[in-house]
């Protein structure tokens, strides 16, 4: 038995005892990735700070505060806040399609000018459901999680951000809302044999959802990817530099500062989509490899905290936190390699952008929260609130 399984209930409550039951080993590759960040933005920028640096730097230093107020949060408040959270950014996805608070930047309309600042919610709709269906999942049964009707709730709750996000259009997103939802359909159980059959279905919908459901920008992407030598500059042009760019760094790399793919800008959103290829051609195959280790020790490290945890919901939240996370690292890196077609995903940490930061920190004060209360326990059978 554990010394935290020893102490009285009325201690771990102390605020001294929960900082000693966060996990630093999390904590630290988070700060590592994110310092590494910083360091790769002051390079693309000619040695600046501005005007990437020093704004990633403050914006994850503010998060860090925040995500570790979030460790401390009791899971029962995010059991609480699950459905509300979730209804009301759905409402906020609805209003951008249904209201003239939509706003359009990038050829996409997916944010929401609220006058004093503009917001993304297909970006927080992430963190909802998974907050919703960890909820969903704790209060039914392992029979109803394996096959049965009660399914249609979750994938109802899957399908209807999903189809609002891609119709903005927001790809990237909506592969993640997509993906996150089903591993954690997945994670809670659900039987093989549906689990074939969809990935069959995905197989044989795919090319007619390419050639007739997608906008042309957005199908002339996954053709490119297909061939990107067939337009170099034009579609192709991304994935052409940026595997010049991971090619040319080699063993070692060029030296940091000393890409020329990224410091002569031909390499395009060296900053956000694809700086894990600026890594890669400034420190080679062995700097890029560590991150790599790096983030796979952060995803390794969350299973554990999901393992541990004594709720089903902590289990379940953790897990499709963890999913999320190892989705933007798995896409991202598929992306620059020319692997996956450009959606634009983002690495994350390591790129630049508010948003992206913002959910993934939140997601960490989550599974950090399931880590330091990983004995409580959590009632079935509750009503919505």
């Amino acid at each position: 038995m554990t010394a935290s399984a020893l102490t009285r209930p009325g201690e771990r409550d102390r605020l001294s005892t929960k900082i000693a039951e966060l996990d630093w080993r999390l904590i630290g590759l988070i700060t590592v990735i994110a310092m590494v960040g910083t360091a790769m933005l002051y390079s693309i920028a000619g040695g600046h700070w501005q005007p990437w640096a020093i704004k990633h730097l403050i914006r994850f230093g503010a998060l860090m505060v925040v995500m570790l107020g979030l460790a401390m949060v009791h899971p029962k408040w995010w059991f609480r806040g699950a459905y509300p959270l979730y209804g009301l950014l759905l409402v906020l996805v609805l209003m951008i399609e249904f209201t003239p608070m939509g706003y359009t930047a990038g050829g996409a309309k997916n944010w929401l000018n609220l006058g004093f600042t503009r917001i993304q919610p297909a970006e927080f709709m992430k963190l909802g459901l998974v907050l919703a269906l960890a909820r969903w999942y704790h209060n039914h049964t392992a029979q109803d999680a394996k096959w049965s009707w009660k399914l249609l709730v979750p994938a109802g709750m899957i399908g209807l951000p999903f189809i609002l996000v891609a119709k903005q259009p927001d790809l990237g997103s909506a592969m993640i809302i997509g993906l996150t939802g089903g591993a954690m359909m997945v994670v809670a159980g659900l039987s093989w044999r549906v689990i074939a059959t969809g990935a069959l279905a995905g197989i044989v919908t795919v090319p007619p959802f390419v050639m007739f459901g997608m906008h042309e920008y957005q199908r002339n992407r996954v053709l490119t990817f297909l061939s990107p030598e067939s337009d170099p500059s034009g579609t192709g042009y991304n994935i052409i530099q940026s595997k010049i760019a991971l090619g040319s760094g080699g063993l070692l790399g060029k030296g940091y500062g000393l890409g020329s793919q990224s410091q002569l800008e031909f390499l395009p959103e060296r900053h956000t989509d694809f700086i894990f290829s600026t890594v890669a051609e400034e420190f080679g195959f062995v700097g890029s490899f560590t991150m790599v280790v790096c983030y796979i020790a952060i995803i390794l490290i969350c299973l554990r905290i999901a393992s541990l945890a004594h709720s089903h919901f902590g289990r379940i939240a953790a897990a499709g936190m963890t999913a999320f996370f190892a989705l933007f690292v798995l896409i991202n890196g598929a992306m620059v390699m020319g692997l996956a077609p450009v959606v634009g995903v983002p690495m994350p940490l390591l790129s630049y952008g508010g948003s992206s930061m913002m959910t993934v920190m939140f997601g960490f004060g989550l599974i950090l929260s399931t880590r330091v209360h990983r004995y409580a326990e959590l009632p079935r059978g509750q009503g919505l609130l």
